[in-house]
């Protein structure tokens, strides 16, 4: 047997010669080329898959490494894609892999782009580029397999249009986030001083310059403005208003100075820029916060931190509690020049240096240092510096100053390995998770393109050797979503022609109801305002890539999601700017829910009220048995009716011998 048909002999016996014949022809799109999507272009290039387009943005990093076999160190630096491609490439030679360094979400990257592939496999990291992906693919109508991992956990799913629900049928979990004040002034918890650091800290001083005191001169403008009904009520608002803004106005121009010396260092203080930092941000800002009594009624006050009592080793943390031990340099087990606590058994640890946890002083030796690194940066042309998590200055940088930050508010402080996980939002990644979420996609794939439909399923990889995996049937659509359910269609034209007005008019056709027009989530008309229908797409920011979401403004008619493509080379230059689809979307009338049930009214023993405008005729009374002939012999009923003027007679053959006028 030749190597060509051994190497395929085991994949045509599996999957039998129809399916196997076909893979060779099928056009396949990954996106991603991390941990999932090195393990699955392997698997996809073994299986047979003939053209496969690799498409990922990332560059390669060391910590790679340990999972993304298909890379290695000399590797550092450069496009994922065309590595990974140049690796996998010589496992099957019958395949073709064509390798993108780009963005899923550029513009060329449009609904006729994807139309070109017969399946699309995700291995991205980010929630933003899944959705992205979720929508191109709904809207080109081509399968796509939705994946990912999170340590010992994983999930694969299969998502068609109008068969199975996308990726966005299901709201997905905000990131979480932190109140500003809680991170600029009472942090409580480690990852409250990592964002401190992080966010806040780095930017102010290497990051780009914003200017607060226009800021500061508008709040103050406006608060002039602003009166109390008492005059002394008023006088004391701009006071302490006042106040305020000039403490604001002072720290800015303090920040500001001292970003001033990070990148124009003078020969007094280029040597000692690091010392002004840390006594700026750990020792007067600490002060100023303990000013405000009040904040610290509920809760421990921050200490300031003492630059030169850290280094010499003489620091005192707290006061020393009755019978407790002396703390110093924060860490009661560390000794004043900041070694490493020794273990009961008297042998020290051996660890990693990016797990081994940082005395005091130690943290103050490493922000000293990483901010003179990130100052000489700036200084040799850099113009701003950002955090990555692969970048070790900014790291150093990041993990001295939350640990600083903790150690002065009495949080936990965090190792580098640890702050990193953190600050680079990183979820654990294992390599055999990565291997069997590779293996199911593929599983997957092939259920899809031998549209065995009613084999697919939602499969998790979850932390219980008993049952490691599990597997649940497809859902249908969700009715509601706006991203599955919309009726999509692609416009081919050129923006800088095309007026927003006559695509809108195009795609509704002879279909003269009211809508409004969007882009993303920008309003560009409505029923009741039409200014920007004469506007071509290219003034309005609406170009190729890009959909225009057309709303029924009365709710009875789905939504239409138009992607704008370009035209094709042989279109007239004197033509129609724009070409329309053919034929034209057709969205389904929505279903109004059922109006509910009326009950039946209660039966009750009890008169209903009656209605205001009805007359009430005098309910007529039961005669009793012994009276029926004198109803009015009664001497109280007698006398009352005579006092209204009224003269009873006993009977009908009694003769009034009083003079009276008859009335008729």
């Amino acid at each position: 047997m030749s190597t060509a048909r051994a190497r395929t002999a085991h994949a045509k016996a599996i999957l039998g010669p129809e399916l196997h014949a076909q893979l060779s022809n099928t056009k396949v799109l990954l996106v991603g080329a991390g941990g999932i999507g090195c393990e699955l272009l392997k698997n996809i290039v073994l299986t047979g898959f003939g053209q496969i387009t690799l498409l990922d943005l990332d560059t390669i990093d060391l910590s790679n490494l340990n999972r993304q076999f298909l890379f290695k160190k000399k590797d550092v630096k450069q496009s994922k894609a065309l590595v990974a491609a140049q690796t996998a490439a010589p496992f099957n030679p019958n395949v073709q892999i064509k390798p993108i360094h780009g963005n899923i979400k550029e513009p060329q990257y449009d609904i006729e782009w994807f139309q070109g592939f017969d399946l699309v496999l995700n291995a991205l990291d980010n929630l933003d580029a899944r959705r992205h992906v979720n929508k191109m693919c709904m809207a080109a109508q081509v399968p796509l397999v939705e994946s990912g991992t999170a340590g010992y956990l994983g999930q694969v799913q299969p998502l068609l249009k109008d068969r199975t629900e996308c990726f966005d049928c299901i709201p997905k979990p905000t990131p979480k986030t932190f109140p500003v004040c809680t991170i600029r002034s009472t942090p409580s918890q480690p990852i409250h001083c990592i964002v401190w650091s992080k966010s806040y800290l780095l930017g102010q001083l290497f990051g780009e310059d914003e200017d607060s005191g226009g800021e500061l001169d508008e709040a103050e403008q406006q608060g002039r403005m602003v009166g109390c009904n008492c005059i002394l009520e008023t006088l004391k608002f701009h006071i302490v208003l006042a106040q305020e803004i000039d403490t604001l106005r002072k720290e800015a121009q303090a920040f500001q100075l001292i970003r001033t010396l990070l990148r124009f260092p003078t020969n007094e203080g280029s040597s000692n820029v690091a010392k002004i930092v840390f006594e700026k941000v750990f020792n007067k800002d600490i002060r100023n916060l303990l000013i405000m009594s009040d904040m610290w009624r509920s809760r421990a006050p921050p200490v300031p931190l003492d630059f030169d009592n850290i280094m010499n080793g003489t620091f005192t943390l707290r006061p020393e509690p009755a019978g407790g031990p002396h703390v110093q340099n924060g860490n009661a087990q560390q000794a004043v020049n900041g070694s490493q606590a020794t273990p009961a058994n008297g042998q020290p640890t051996r660890q990693l240096k990016d797990q081994r946890e940082l005395s005091l002083r130690d943290n103050l030796l490493l922000f000293e240092a990483s901010t003179n690194r990130l100052a000489q940066r700036l200084q040799n042309g850099e113009t701003t510096i950002t955090f990555d998590k692969d970048d070790d200055d900014t790291l150093d940088f990041v993990t001295a100053a939350s640990n600083l930050r903790s150690v002065a508010y009495g949080i936990d402080r965090k190792t580098r390995w640890e702050v990193k996980e953190m600050a680079g939002n990183i979820i654990p990644a294992i390599a055999t998770t990565n291997a069997i979420i590779s293996g199911l996609i593929v599983l997957q794939a092939l259920h899809l393109l031998r549209k065995s439909y009613n084999k697919l399923r939602n499969v998790h990889l979850q932390f219980k050797p008993a049952v490691p995996l599990s597997t649940i049937n497809m859902c249908p659509p969700n009715p509601s979503c706006g991203i599955c359910r919309d009726t999509y269609a692609n416009l081919l034209c050129d923006p800088t022609q095309t007026r927003l007005g006559d695509v809108v008019r195009g795609i509704l056709g002879d279909d003269d109801r009211e809508v409004s027009v969007y882009e993303d989530k920008r309003v560009l008309s409505d029923p009741d305002w039409d200014d920007n229908n004469d506007r071509t797409l290219e003034s309005l920011n609406v170009t190729r890539g890009k959909f225009l979401t057309i709303v029924d403004e009365e709710g009875d008619w789905g939504t239409i999601s138009v992607c704008l493509g370009a035209l094709p080379p042989n279109h007239p230059v004197d033509g129609i700017p724009f070409i329309l689809p053919s034929p034209l979307p057709k969205p389904p009338r929505k279903l109004k829910p059922p109006v509910p049930a009326v009950s039946p009214p209660r039966t009750s023993l009890k008169r209903s009220l009656p209605d205001d405008n009805d007359e009430l005729a005098p309910a007529t009374k039961r005669a009793r048995p012994s009276d029926t002939n004198n109803t009015t012999n009664s001497p109280s009923k007698k006398r009352r009716l005579e006092e209204d003027g009224l003269i009873v007679l006993d009977g009908a053959n009694d003769i009034l011998d009083d003079d009276i006028i008859v009335i008729d």
